[in-house]
């Protein structure tokens, strides 16, 4: 795959996948900790990428040489190349949305999942530059989450009778 013979990007997988495990294990554990870290990810996601979107917008043509997918590099030098601002900004705005619903509860919740899992799988094909395979390890834990019974807001405390 490419870019995984470039010794610059070893730290960063490293981290990210260390980091997508841990979401996992969270997920699994204590899912209101992973809803609240969920948030964290995505609200870091949509700032880092509007600011990328409005300062250098160049940046993002980069990923063509790390995607192992003809279509997706094609994409990405092709109608991406001139729709840079619009493309990253409309994600940027979802990404945004997601982290909003991890504090929710009910179908507001679910479409922030189901969203989430759809925008890390659809990132995949972009190999190093998504992070692979931390892509569908954050998809996993977000699935999760997706079918935990836990689905009540994050802040909802529980009335315990005593007798």
């Amino acid at each position: 795959m490419k870019g995984f013979d470039n010794p610059d990007y070893f730290f960063g997988l490293l981290i990210s996948n260390i980091t997508a495990i841990l979401f996992l294990i969270f997920a699994f554990h204590w899912p209101k900790i992973s809803r609240v870290l969920f948030f964290l990810l995505f609200s870091w996601a949509c700032w880092v990428n509007w600011k990328t979107a409005l300062q250098d917008p160049n940046t993002y043509l980069g990923n063509a040489e790390l995607t192992f997918s003809d279509f997706y590099k094609d994409f990405i030098y092709g109608w991406f190349s001139q729709h840079i601002l619009l493309t990253v900004g409309f994600i940027a705005t979802c990404e945004g949305l997601i982290a909003i619903s991890m504090f929710m509860r009910g179908w507001i919740f679910k479409t922030g999942a189901i969203g989430a899992i759809i925008f890390l799988f659809a990132i995949v094909p972009l190999g190093v530059g998504s992070g692979f395979p931390c892509t569908i390890i954050f998809a996993t834990a977000m699935f999760v989450l997706l079918k935990k019974r836990e689905q009540d807001y994050l802040w909802k405390i529980h009335k315990t009778v005593i007798t």
